[in-house]
């Protein structure tokens, strides 16, 4: 920001109190989300949005993550005048350079955004499925996604979207009963047909729910310090993970956003750590690598080529 003379304060210290969500702002998503806000300011130009997503995956790296896939909404990072394919293409750039630079199985997920509508969600799966992994020799798209306001945006809304996406081989999952109900999640399913639920909280209350979670290995995207920053969990009660695990739903850890949730994947790990122990913490991972939509990814990490004699 600095570099564009678009640092609102001063300092860096200033400028993490206004990416990173505080503790009087938590209890809502849309509080949550509006922390976005500062970093559009930046991530409207091609080369900002590859530097950022090589930044992302580098601090991925220092915290031991193997298998990353990154969520995007590009339609957000055209106001200044690029393409939705540029936008996605910028980030496909960074990870590609990732890719090799820290020997981690990376993709990319393409969210449409509730609020922008269903029209504008078909125009980005067409657009996903043009740059998806399947169809390149590279990192690509793997996977598409419908985050943002949940209340007033019911999944079944998006379906034709999500038809797109299937037909054209993606991977799918839906942010789903963060901020609804369980009616949400069930919508998630049956009328976009997805294999993984972002967030999930309000399944714990509906039993018929968990069956089905279970039944079909339908596997919860976790987040907990996002879940309790949202007030999507409560802190004084187990988090909804435990209840998953003890129904045999399978999971995965996620940080959702790192920089608003001012975590990191190795905190995430220890919350969960606290509650079960390293053992199964680790049994967690090796399984929810295998619902990973990145080819390959329930393989052995990907190794860096030796250096030759005298190479940097």
């Amino acid at each position: 920001m600095k570099r564009h003379g678009l640092n609102p304060v001063a300092t860096h210290a200033e400028m993490r109190r206004l990416l990173a969500l505080q503790p009087h702002e938590e209890g809502s998503l849309l509080a949550y989300l509006d922390k976005f806000h500062y970093p559009m300011w930046i991530t409207q130009f091609y080369e900002n949005i590859r530097e950022v997503t090589i930044a992302i995956c580098a601090d991925a790296a220092r915290h031991n993550v193997r298998v990353l896939e990154l969520r995007y909404s590009p339609v957000i990072h055209t106001f200044a005048g690029i393409t939705i394919r540029q936008a996605v293409r910028a980030v496909l750039s960074g990870m590609n350079k990732a890719r090799e630079r820290y020997a981690m199985h990376v993709g990319l997920i393409v969210i449409a955004m509730r609020q922008h509508g269903p029209h504008i969600a078909k125009i980005l799966a067409r657009q996903a499925i043009s740059e998806a992994q399947h169809l390149h020799e590279r990192s690509g798209v793997i996977g598409f996604d419908i985050a943002g306001a949940e209340k007033g945006n019911p999944p079944r809304l998006f379906a034709e979207s999500y038809r797109v996406a299937a037909a054209g081989g993606l991977g799918l999952t839906a942010h789903a009963g963060e901020d609804e109900s369980s009616r949400y999640i069930w919508e998630a399913i049956d009328a976009l047909g997805v294999s993984r639920v972002g967030h999930a909280s309000a399944a714990v209350r509906d039993r018929a729910l968990i069956r089905r979670l279970a039944r079909d290995r339908i596997l919860v995207e976790c987040a907990l310090t996002s879940n309790y920053q949202t007030g999507a969990a409560s802190r004084s009660e187990p988090h909804p993970i435990i209840r998953f695990l003890e129904a045999g739903i399978p999971v995965a850890i996620c940080t959702d956003n790192t920089t608003v949730s001012a975590t990191n994947q190795t905190r995430e790990n220890a919350l969960v750590a606290e509650q079960l122990g390293v053992g199964p913490l680790a049994e967690i991972h090796r399984a929810a690598a295998a619902f990973s939509f990145i080819a390959g990814a329930n393989l052995e990490p990907r190794r860096l080529p030796p250096r030759s004699a005298g190479g940097r």
